[in-house]
Parts: C-alpha cells; structure tokens; sequence
C-alpha cells in the first residue's frame, strides 16, 4: 500500500491505490517474480537506518547521481512529471539543478522514515518552479497509474529487487509514450575486494563460506535487461570508481549510511567477532595502501531506454538495404587508390 506523506489528499489522489484502478502491476506483461534472493523487510528497515546516518553530501553518492542527472542534458524534451525510486533520492533532489524541464517531482522510497528525512529538509531545496510529492512505497509493486509519468530516474536502487525484470516492466508502463527510463545500478565488480577478504577470512576462522555480500547483475546482463522490458532504443555504459577508506571498518559504515548492507534471505544471521577482525586483517594486508587506507571498487552500470512512440527512430527492414559492404568496399578502395 503506498502512502504519500504531508500532503493533503486531493493533491495525493494520484496515488491512491483503489481495488477499481489500473495500476501497473496490473499490465500486460508483469508477472511476480517466485524467487526471492533478497529480504525486502529487512531492506526497508536498512534504508530506515540509513535516513538516520545520513550525514548530507557524499561524494561517491554525488557523482553517481551527476553522472546518471547528465544524461537529460542529452535530451531536447523536457519531462513535466517526473518519479524518482528509492535508492539516493536525496542526491538527485539536490542535483537535479532544473535539469529536464520537472514541474512535479514525485520520490518514492519503501522506507517511510527516509521519505520523512526528505520531507522534514524539503524547505532546503524549495523552487517555485518544482511542486515536490513524497510517497511510500515499493519498487516491487510499483504504486503508479500506466501512461503517468513522463520520466522515471533511479540511482542506485533497483539492484535490491527481488525481480529486477518485473520492476522495469512496471517502470515502463508507468511511462507516458516517449517518457524515459533512467537508473544506475551497482554491477558484478563491486566490493570484489571486500568479497576476497571475506572468503579468506572464513575459510580461515570457519573452515567454510557463507554468503555476506549480495550477487549483483553483469554488465551483459542490463542491455537483455532493457530489451526484455520491452525498452525502445537501448543504452548502457559502465563507470568504475574507486573509494579510499581510512579502513575497512569505514567502509562497513559507510555502506549502512548509504543502505547497502547484506539483505539476503539465505544470509548467516552471526557475524563472529575473531571472523570480522580476520577479514579486516586480510582487507588491510592485501589491498592496504602504504598511506594506510584501504581502496574499495565499485561498479555502476548506467542504463537508458524509452517507452516506445511513432516518432522515435526504427531499424530498417530487413532486405531494404540499397547497397552492400561490397559496393561500399568497392567505393573507398577506388578512392583510396
């Protein structure tokens, strides 16, 4: 059930969720995933911490979000109505600098204690320009009208889902003809350093491996991803960072502010002490720095798609072709000679 906070209820009807209402997770083409890999309760309740722990700018956070924001630089239309999902809503409120032509932006988090952190400093950012919603709810089951919205933005949330397939597939109905699909999601590379320490560590202290970091998809992965979402004109590129922690202590922290802590469902509920202290031992011998600080990569998979529209640009058919490679061949060999 979505709830939209500190807003009276007749500029909220758009998010109302009535048994007579065609929301998207009624569409064609969604379909609940029966795997379930993460804990989406424990997952709300990380992201609760995580609106208490938050400490304002981040920098990695930051230029995540800048980076997926700069893409609309890249578009002639503007997007009216505008949702932004879960993951780091506060960075993209403060980044988005009018980018996109937004006239209502709608954030949604399935933490209602990050949407009341959001709407507590909402006074931070006003605009005149801007009318800013604030909705509770889950990605999973997306609280939206079909044909609503005019663009979709998530920074770095989607990679929690338990169906991350059925989560596009809502984003895309959700979207009006030509609306566009923004999201930044961390990829298989991310923490591969934490993860080798772990695994010593374990089989070191343990005598055997449970899992402690979450599987992420492959960068081969988000362009089916798309496609399979039925997306029109699909993009995706990948950026690397790396993050310098005074340790790997620093890094566990800041992984909790930024929410991002173990949530599977088939996790170890004990961490044991001597185990954690070994895997920031190992993290430190192997990958410390002589400064001291200790490197941890991420990997963030940026992807682009559109709702399809009469106007957008289509492969030819097949067989129209005029010319072959070997006339074209043919041509520039003359010229060349």
């Amino acid at each position: 059930m979505a709830r939209a906070l500190g807003r009276p209820l007749g500029k909220c009807r758009f998010y109302s969720l009535t048994p007579s209402s065609s929301f998207c997770t009624e569409g064609d083409g969604f379909q609940s995933s029966r795997v379930k890999i993460f804990d989406r309760d424990l997952k709300r309740k990380q992201r609760d911490r995580a609106a208490w722990l938050m400490k304002g700018k981040d920098e990695f956070v930051d230029s995540v979000a800048e980076n997926l924001l700069d893409r609309l630089h890249d578009c002639r239309k503007t997007f009216p109505t505008s949702l932004c999902l879960g993951g780091s809503l506060e960075a993209v409120r403060r980044l988005l600098h009018g980018r996109g032509g937004i006239e209502k932006l709608i954030m949604m988090d399935m933490s209602f204690d990050m949407i009341k952190a959001l709407k507590d400093t909402d006074d931070k950012y006003s605009n005149e320009n801007l009318e800013t919603f604030y909705v509770v709810g889950d990605e999973e089951f997306l609280p939206m009208k079909a044909n609503s919205v005019d663009l979709i933005v998530s920074c770095l949330g989607l990679h929690w889902t338990n169906d991350l397939l059925g989560a596009m597939i809502q984003s895309r109905l959700a979207l009006k003809p030509d609306g566009l699909f923004l999201a930044s999601i961390l990829g298989g590379e991310t923490l591969k350093e934490l993860r080798i320490a772990c695994t010593i560590a374990q089989m070191e202290r343990e005598g055997g491996i449970s899992p402690r970091l979450s599987p992420l998809a492959q960068v081969r992965d988000a362009g089916n991803l798309l496609t399979r979402a039925g997306f029109t004109l699909p993009g995706v590129d990948v950026d690397g960072y790396t993050v310098k922690y005074d340790s790997a202590l620093e890094l566990i922290e800041h992984l909790r502010s930024m929410g991002e802590t173990n949530a599977l469902l088939q996790r170890n509920h004990i961490l044991k002490r001597d185990t954690a202290l070994a895997t920031a031992a190992v993290y430190q011998s192997m990958f410390g720095h002589e400064d001291g600080t200790v490197p941890a990569t991420f990997q963030v998979m940026y992807m682009t798609g559109w709702k399809e529209h009469p106007s957008q640009q289509k492969a030819k058919r097949r067989g129209s072709a005029t010319a072959s490679f070997q006339d074209i061949q043919r041509q520039f060999g003359n010229n060349s000679s």
